[in-house]
Parts: C-alpha cells; sequence; structure tokens
C-alpha cells in the first residue's frame, strides 16, 4: 500500500523546521550544537516535536526518519546499515533515540564513536541475547509484517497502539496522524530487516562506549526499567539512568516536558566536559 494523496498533502512541514533530503529525510532547525532525534518504529521525525522545539532556540535540531519511515526510503536497511545512513545524513552531534532509534543510536555509537559526542536512550535495548527468543521474534515480526501489507497501516496502527506496551499513551499524545505518513512497505521492511529478531545483540559490545551516556525509561514501563538499568551497567561509570515519573514505554511523548528536563541536563554537562559554555 502506498502512501494516500490525502496523507500527503496534510503533511505541512512544522514552523521554523526545514526539511533535507539526504541518506536519510530530516527536518531540522535552529543552531548551536547539533542534538539529533531519532524515533521509534510506526513514527517519523514529527514525533519528537513536543521535546525538540524546546531547544531550536541553543541548539541545531535534527528530526531524522528512520529507514522505511516518513520520508526516508532504504526500507530494506538492516539495523548496521541504518546507522550508516544515520550517520552519513547527521554527522558529529548528540545523539537521542526511542525505542527503535535507541538501538539504531546504540549501533552507531558502537561503530562509528566519534560522531556520538553523547548519547540519550529511552524505552531502548541492546537486542536480544538467547538464540530461540531471538527466532521467535523474528518469526513473529514476520507475521506483523505480513498484517500490515494484509490489512493497510490505519488498520494496523490501531492494533499496534492498542498493545499493553502502550497502555498508558493516549490518544492525542500518539500521533496517529503523522504515524499515517507510512506506508505499509516501509513498515513491513523495517520490522523484517531491523526488528530485534534480525538484529545482532550488542549487548557483549556495550562497555566500549566512552561517550556520555543517559538512560531513560518511564516509571510505569517496568521491563525497560529493567533493560534500562542493565545498560547502564553494561555501559560503565559514563551512563546513568533515570525514570520519568507518569510515563510508561513512550515517556517522550507522555511527559515532553520532564524528557526534554532530563535530556537539557545531560547537554549542559556534555558541553562543560568539552569546554563549551553552557547555552
Amino acid at each position: 500500500m502506498g502512501r494516500s494523496a490525502s496523507t500527503t498533502c496534510a503533511m505541512s512541514e512544522p514552523a521554523g523546521f526545514t526539511r533535507h533530503h539526504g541518506p536519510l529525510s530530516s527536518l531540522r532547525a535552529g543552531h548551536g550544537p547539533r542534538v539529533v532525534f531519532v524515533h521509534g518504529f510506526t513514527q517519523t521525525g514529527r514525533s519528537w516535536l513536543p521535546v525538540a522545539s524546546q531547544f531550536t532556540n541553543e541548539y541545531e535540531v535534527v528530526l531524522v526518519d528512520a529507514p522505511g519511515h516518513g520520508q526516508s526510503g532504504h526500507a530494506d536497511a538492516s539495523l548496521a546499515a541504518g546507522a550508516d545512513q544515520l550517520a552519513e545524513t547527521c554527522g558529529p552531534a548528540t545523539y537521542v533515540g526511542y525505542s527503535m532509534g535507541g538501538r539504531l543510536c546504540l549501533q552507531l555509537a558502537l561503530t562509528q564513536p566519534e560522531l556520538v559526542q553523547s548519547l540519550v536512550l529511552i524505552g531502548a535495548t541492546a537486542g536480544i541475547e538467547d538464540a530461540t527468543e531471538r527466532a521467535q521474534r523474528r518469526i513473529a515480526d514476520d507475521a506483523l509484517a505480513a498484517d500490515i501489507g494484509r490489512v493497510g497501516v490505519e488498520a494496523f496502527l490501531r492494533t499496534w497502539l492498542a498493545l499493553p506496551l502502550f497502555a498508558s499513551l493516549s490518544d492525542e499524545a500518539a500521533g496517529f496522524s503523522d504515524r499515517l505518513e507510512n506506508t505499509a512497505e516501509g513498515l513491513a521492511a523495517s520490522l523484517r530487516n531491523a526488528g530485534t529478531g534480525t538484529q545482532s545483540p550488542m549487548w557483549h559490545q556495550l562497555s566500549a562506549i566512552a561517550a556520555p551516556t543517559l538512560v531513560l525509561a518511564g516509571a510505569s514501563d517496568a521491563k525497560f526499567t529493567e533493560i534500562g538499568k542493565r545498560l547502564v551497567a553494561s555501559i560503565g561509570p559514563n551512563a546513568t539512568f533515570e525514570t520519568i515519573a507518569g510515563a510508561g514505554h513512550s515517556a517522550h511523548l507522555e511527559q515532553p516536558a520532564a524528557v526534554s528536563a532530563a535530556i537539557r541536563t545531560a547537554l549542559i554537562g556534555l558541553l562543560k566536559t568539552i569546554g563549551q559554555p553552557p547555552t
């Protein structure tokens, strides 16, 4: 299923942002140290607007459409290939990634660490270690991908957002209309090529990450709170963990002000570390 004309026409660019087309499409605004925001599965870069708009007076903000999402192509990209495209699109920056976007940012931090000045992960994982569980997830992802092609994007999104993982996410915060910018082909390919059932787990490599790292999880997201704590323990003393009160898995959508404050504190710490005056 392709993108409908009505959906395409409805998508004007948000005020103050300009669209850039590179290996990956992105929205950009502001000047200063660069901060790149990478969204989760079924979202687009627009999902970050409630958070990223808080930084455009002091930072260059880049909202990326991940491979297979929004206005980006490369739907067949693996997680590693997607990280390479992210690097080519954005260059040196602080990288902020949610869920799937967090996995892309982790991959980039491991393969091109010189580009990742600092790292913020929200509701993210380093993959599935157990081979049997990984194979089961791959089968489940293939089934989901087939469902997207069968029922179309809108019906799939209603089923996806009804999952218990998103129980605390309100209809208003979910950004349903923005998610409709995605295509069935793009979402299905993303699941098949860059899902946790396909990616190689990164847990054994995390101690190599030297960038200052902040890991966030919604306080009511028990699964990713435990995963987040493990990420911090695996990365080492340059990583810290915080929970976001009143939020589940989609903390940046449910509590954008609190997530913005946590990111701002991390950025101020980074600027002090690299010798730039905080903005």
